[in-house]
């Protein structure tokens, strides 16, 4: 008995040494769960509101860094961080955080992005298994009555699957739905969230900088081209498009031309089509350019504010008087010089119209010229301009000259027959040509002919002289008379 009582004792006593220690109680067990999961940090919401800064730097291939500086006041120590007002569009691998104010004394534990926006389809995929209140209208003796069903969605993959009292519900279709509460993981924008560690002062100047896609621009042209053929004005016109899912506001824009190579990205997001708005600035150069790498910077020299899905024209360059060269080019094809043609009528090639210009000093321009599109125009006999074609153009450095292709002549026709075939050997043959060119316009115009030949090949003999344009091409140089017509004849060996 003596023993059993000295035992009872000493557990007596163990539990009251227990309970008197303060990790014992149940409430700081529950504590210190809290903390062992993280979500006992203290919460810091920062949106828009709070930003001081915003520089976008925009490439013309679909993407964007942006960088937003936000005043922010962090307690110490641990703190959760959530970042509104951030592109959709954004690529979380590529997100940075840091404070401006104390480098070394904020770190980044984890980051998240938490992209789940609400909307109705992922608000039902959330509730399934709870309880949801549905509004159905009724029209009754000239009012409308209002009926509410309270069911437990059971499932919602086609369509919403309904437990209402012991029964199982479907095709019951309601007005409107009511929901008790916004699930925590959905989020009615796009979110960045941080753990930080806050070893300085209580507010920070912080930057956050990622890169954005379906936020680019491109460069637009005007040439509009005299009546003699002979000078155009051209306008440059940097086109802005934002469908990120964010309007940015007050932004410092640069802009880079040149050609990034980024690697193959996994991450992507459906986004919504841009709703084009087109507001042009004024028309005087407002953008500063400098060399920066391997590529050409530009600077605005104001800041702008860009809306979600609009387009915007910023004015690039204006070039009043810049000599041009209409001339008229025939494109050959390599099948004609594989074996003899089929008898019947001639092949009729078409004849392009091209127009030639110098980016260089003499021209009014000679800065480079990002890749776009150049639309040209020409005054009537009224003096409006009527659209006659476009094409684009690569990056053009500054003294290179830029070829536009805008359509194919009316008044100029090119036929093509074959006049003769030796086959000399299994891998020698002769081949002659006969191209017509009529011209029926008021002018008299020179065509460029290229004629592209296979295998080793010498040309025999020829009506016009050639020039050897590359190893599988010659290109013949053919007037042609107002109101009259060339003939080009050529013979050519061809060896394979």
């Amino acid at each position: 008995m003596r023993n059993n009582r000295s035992c009872l004792a000493s557990v007596v006593l163990l539990m009251a040494i227990a309970l008197a220690l303060p990790w014992a109680h149940e409430p700081m067990r529950a504590e210190g769960r809290q903390l062992a999961g993280g979500s006992a940090s203290p919460d810091v919401t920062s949106a828009a509101s709070e930003q001081v800064d915003l520089a976008l730097t925009v490439y013309n291939s679909n993407v964007a860094l942006v960088r937003d500086v936000r005043e922010l006041q962090l307690p110490a120590g641990s703190v959760d961080l959530r970042f509104l007002d951030v592109a959709a569009s954004v690529n979380p691998a590529t997100v940075l955080l840091r404070s401006l104010t104390a480098p070394t004394r904020l770190a980044v534990l984890e980051q998240s992005y938490e992209y789940a926006l609400l909307e109705p389809q992922k608000l039902f995929q959330k509730y399934v298994g709870r309880e949801i209140t549905l509004v159905r209208l009724h029209q009754q003796d000239g009012t409308t009555r209002q009926e509410e069903i309270k069911a437990t969605l059971l499932a919602f993959h086609n369509g919403p699957v309904w437990k209402i009292g012991n029964e199982i519900v479907t095709g019951l279709q309601a007005d409107h739905y009511r929901f008790p509460e916004l699930p925590t993981d959905l989020y009615s924008r796009p979110t960045l969230i941080w753990k930080l560690e806050n070893s300085g002062p209580a507010r920070h100047r912080i930057e956050v900088s990622y890169l954005a896609g379906n936020l680019s621009w491109s460069a637009d042209y005007v040439l509009a081209i005299d009546r003699e053929d002979r000078t155009a004005a051209l306008e440059g016109w940097i086109t802005l498009s934002n469908s990120s899912g964010i309007a940015y506001e007050n932004a410092r824009l640069r802009l880079i031309a040149g050609e990034v190579h980024r690697a193959p990205d996994a991450y992507s997001r459906e986004t919504a089509e841009a709703r084009v708005l087109v507001e042009r600035a004024a028309a005087a150069p407002q953008l500063a350019r400098e060399t920066f790498s391997e590529y050409h910077l530009y600077t605005l020299a104001r800041r702008v504010s860009l809306r979600h899905q609009e387009t915007r024209q910023i004015s690039l360059l204006t070039a009043p008087s810049v000599p041009v060269e209409k001339f008229f080019v025939v494109e050959g094809q390599s099948f004609y010089y594989r074996g003899p043609q089929p008898p019947g009528e001639p092949i009729r090639n078409a004849v392009q119209v091209h127009y030639r210009f110098r980016n260089d000093e003499t021209s009014g321009l000679g800065s480079p010229l990002p890749a776009g599109v150049v639309r040209v125009y020409q005054a009537d006999a009224d003096g409006a301009l009527q659209f006659l074609g476009e094409d684009r153009i690569r990056h053009t450095p500054r003294n290179e000259a830029l070829t536009l292709y805008v359509g194919n002549a009316f008044d100029v026709v090119c036929e093509r027959k074959q006049t003769d075939y030796v086959r000399l050997s299994d891998r020698v043959a002769e081949m002659e040509f006969e191209l017509t060119l009529r011209n029926q316009k008021e002018r008299a115009i020179v065509v460029e002919v290229n004629e592209p030949f296979g295998g080793d090949w010498t040309l025999v003999k020829s009506t016009h002289q050639a020039r050897k344009t590359s190893a599988w091409a010659a290109q013949f140089l053919v007037p042609v008379e107002r109101q009259g017509a060339a003939v080009l004849r050529y013979r050519v060996r061809t060896r394979w």
